[in-house]
């Protein structure tokens, strides 16, 4: 594979992770909440998630949900319901959950397994995210060279882009972290982020299988 080819896949697939969804959602609000370092372990959680994706559009899952109403529709719905939880349950939390590491309420901190776990289950079941690779992948990858190789540099650069940029944005939310901790600010913040991952739920509800 030449490196004009992994540079403009590089650069799609930048564009494509710098704008915001879901998982940058999770680390903007575990950022803000636990600092930097709990994003190391959602981070991790997400590219581990984007692994299993790509290697399901690279294996042709990305086709049968193009020529299966009903694998789309299950895919579709597992994904849209665990983002509505994840909704629900920040619309609940009020004024809680920007504590973070170092204060009195750490014990309350989500363990490394969690973070890890949650991350990857906003990254595994999101349908449209697969669909994404099954049809990003064919135009950078070349008949007459072995597939797997391939398929590990892509993945790769892919994963390496997303962790970073969702450190990136972790980072930067941390660093708002002492106004975001004022109860006032907390309960709007935590309103918004519930609306905006019950509003990604039903984006995917009403997100239609593409035609071939």
């Amino acid at each position: 594979m030449d490196i004009h080819t992994v540079l403009t896949f590089a650069v799609v697939a930048g564009l494509t992770i710098i704008t915001p969804g879901p998982a940058i959602l999770l680390s903007i609000r575990n950022g803000s909440s636990f600092g930097v370092r709990s994003v190391f372990w959602s981070a991790f959680g997400n590219v581990c998630g984007v692994f299993c994706l790509s290697a399901a559009a690279m294996c042709g899952l990305g086709v049968v949900m193009k020529s299966s109403i009903v694998v789309f529709g299950a895919l579709k719905l597992v994904g849209a319901g665990y983002l509505l939880y994840l909704g629900v349950r920040s619309l609940r939390s009020g004024t809680k959950s920007l504590s973070l590491a170092g204060t009195d309420h750490a014990e309350n901190l989500p363990s490394r397994g969690q973070l890890f776990v949650e991350a990857f289950l906003t990254a595994a079941t999101n349908p449209k995210a697969l669909l994404f690779f099954t049809a990003l992948f064919p135009q950078f990858i070349h008949a007459d060279q072995p597939l797997i190789n391939q398929f590990l540099i892509l993945t790769g650069v892919f994963m390496t882009l997303a962790y970073i940029t969702h450190l990136v944005y972790a980072t930067a939310a941390s660093r708002a972290r002492a106004a975001l901790q004022r109860p006032a600010l907390a309960m709007w913040l935590n309103r918004m982020m519930g609306a905006t991952f019950i509003t990604f739920a039903v984006a995917l509800i009403t997100f239609r299988r593409p035609t071939a």
